[in-house]
């Protein structure tokens, strides 16, 4: 493993992680809140380049909003998991479940969404060729987010090896220098990388100091509440920036948008607003098939039925964009169809014992 000789002294701070890991409804909670933006926001999109919407200047200002935040959230609840998930089974074993849970769908799901994208290319708005559906280590559409995430797994685990107990000090200042003057001209996976890991060793440091629990008051919430209302107005309005701008306001503005999140989370009573939890709880499944099933919507109501309400639009791209998938993947384990989100691996890159349900 690549911790053994640092084992005794990450155990001391096993409790901590211990007690932010036992509560995963938050997280179900904050992962539900992110996969609504991300639905939201794909088919707003979708239905801006098929000119369904009539107030675009208000749609695109919502749409910035949500890009300032709404990713970087994911890796910050990726990496809330990780020191733990990295204590338990080790460097090697942590990739390879990766391997499982991260690169395996993203093969099988970018094939099967350009594949549909092919088929139905005279009925939606892309223009994508057969070569580009079967370039899957150029990753495109919102698969990028799984393909970057495994090399921020990769990457983060490899400071464990060099840095040990201080890994996440390092990773922490490297990659926020990285947010902030990573050059323009990088492969677009990596600058994905350099604005995103940043997030992910946020998400190790508020495992380590135990501050999702420190948020978890209504005085909290309603403070991190106006600082968003105000930053974002600010960062939009006042300074006329958009999401694509990036430097310390948009990480600053990230950040704290990201401890709302998690406020709100941390605020809703544990095991309460159960249809918010189950979407949190098949968030994966979402992200994978929201893309096929939300257009598919869009498609049937405007060239089928001939619909153009964009409130229709919108509701129908969300409800089929959350719903569709959490049914394909309920009747999947219903069925035992056990390889259309994760390919398990042999049993000897398993540890005999449990592991956190989040991880």
């Amino acid at each position: 493993m690549l911790i053994s000789k640092s084992a005794e002294n990450k155990n001391k701070v096993m409790p901590k992680i211990a007690a932010a890991t036992e509560r995963s409804d938050w997280v179900d909670y904050a992962k539900a809140i992110g996969i609504i933006l991300v639905v939201y926001g794909h088919v707003v999109r979708g239905l801006i380049k098929a000119d369904l919407i009539n107030n675009e200047q208000l749609y695109q200002t919502i749409d910035s909003v949500i890009y300032t935040f709404h990713m970087p959230l994911f890796f910050f609840l990726s990496g809330l998991f990780f020191q733990s998930s990295l204590s338990r089974r080790g460097g090697r074993r942590l990739i390879y479940s990766k391997l499982d849970t991260i690169i395996y769908p993203y093969i099988l799901w970018s094939l099967l969404q350009g594949g549909a994208e092919l088929i139905m290319s005279d009925f939606t708005n892309g223009n994508i060729q057969p070569s580009e559906v079967l370039s899957i280590w150029v990753p495109r559409a919102q698969f990028w987010f799984l393909f970057v995430l495994f090399i921020t797994f990769i990457a983060s685990t490899i400071y464990t090896l060099i840095f040990r107990e201080l890994f996440n000090s390092f990773l922490l200042m490297t990659s926020a220098a990285a947010y902030l003057y990573h050059p323009d001209n990088l492969p677009t996976p990596l600058i994905q990388l350099c604005e995103n890991l940043v997030f992910f060793s946020i998400g190790i440091s508020f495992t380590r100091h135990n501050i999702p629990e420190k948020l978890n008051s209504t005085y909290s919430l309603l403070l991190m509440l106006l600082t968003f209302i105000g930053l974002q107005y600010v960062f939009h309005n006042i300074l006329g920036k958009t999401y694509m701008d990036k430097g310390v306001d948009s990480l600053l503005l990230a950040t704290l948008s990201i401890a709302l999140v998690t406020s709100i989370s941390t605020t809703i009573p544990s095991n309460s607003l159960g249809f918010l939890r189950t979407i949190g709880q098949f968030s994966m499944a979402i992200y994978l098939i929201h893309i096929l099933s939300g257009s598919g919507a869009r498609v049937i109501l405007s060239k089928i039925l001939g619909i153009d309400s964009e409130e229709l639009h919108i509701t129908a791209g969300l409800l089929s964009g959350i719903l569709i998938p959490i049914i394909i993947a309920k009747l999947a384990q219903r069925h035992g169809i056990n390889y259309l989100f994760s390919a398990p691996l042999s049993k000897w890159l398993t540890l005999p014992l449990k592991t956190p349900k989040n991880t």
